[in-house]
């Protein structure tokens, strides 16, 4: 009998009493877009401290890296581990699927530059317009010279190193998209989220005092008339972290 492939989720932040009681926490949120029959997913509370033992990194097929409120150019001790970490992965060759913090942790740990972004906070259903390079990186994928996806964040990757590419860019952000080789990606963007977990965080960003009223209203007035390609990114996400890519 083959063996189970095996996937852990480093969760950079808490789940929300929303996504418990909505999805039953965010690594179930990621096996909703990621998670195939005959696949074994685990959780590592990346935030608290908590990762994989270096003896037990070879025994999973690969790895994804979670959204967080922190800051990706933090030196918080844990996002220092996560860094190393990340560096530890890239060293084995390990497939890695960053999104958003997860995008900016890596693009920081291969040694590029990220911070607050030049345009503000970006929120809401994002069009993205995509390298020529990556359709062929996704072959034989039919992919579209432009996909939607979920965004929040108002950190970005500022620079990054000669050896590594960018794959996407949106009227926001120079750098929505990059790989490094075929074993590692990040997204800034939200392909595992829903609309629901949006709205939701765009309430607590306002509670929060993080954005003003009438950027909450613009966002949720722009959700009703956009949809995110969420099939498009389920194939894109999966045949990355699964699949043989061509370079």
């Amino acid at each position: 009998m083959e063996a189970k492939r095996k996937y852990a989720v480093l969760l950079c932040a808490e789940d929300s009493e929303y996504v418990k009681n909505e999805y039953g926490g965010y690594l179930k949120v990621f096996m909703g877009l990621l998670e195939e029959e005959g696949e074994e997913w685990e959780a590592y509370r990346a935030a608290r401290g908590e990762f994989p033992a270096d003896g037990d990194v070879e025994s999973y097929d690969g790895f994804v890296i979670s959204g967080s409120c922190s800051d990706a150019h933090g030196d918080e001790d844990w996002i220092k581990n996560l860094i190393e970490f990340v560096r530890n992965l890239n060293a084995r060759k390990k497939k890695v699927l960053g999104v958003c913090f997860g995008h900016q942790i890596i693009g920081r740990a291969l040694g590029g530059k990220t911070g607050r972004a030049f345009k503000g906070w970006d929120i809401g259903v994002t069009p993205l317009h995509l390298s020529s390079s990556l359709s062929k990186f996704f072959s034989p994928l039919d992919v579209p010279p432009q996909l939607s996806v979920i965004e929040c964040h108002r950190d970005e990757v500022l620079e990054l190193p000669p050896f590594v590419e960018v794959l996407a860019r949106s009227e926001k952000t120079g750098i929505e998209m990059f790989k490094c080789d075929d074993h590692i990606m990040g997204i800034q963007g939200h392909p595992e989220y829903t609309k629901g977990i949006l709205l939701h965080l765009v309430d607590r960003l306002l509670d929060s005092n993080l954005i003003e009223k009438s950027h909450a209203e613009n966002v949720k007035k722009e959700l009703n008339e956009r949809e995110p390609d969420r099939e498009a990114w389920e194939r894109l996400c999966r045949v990355f972290l699964k699949g043989k890519l061509s370079q």
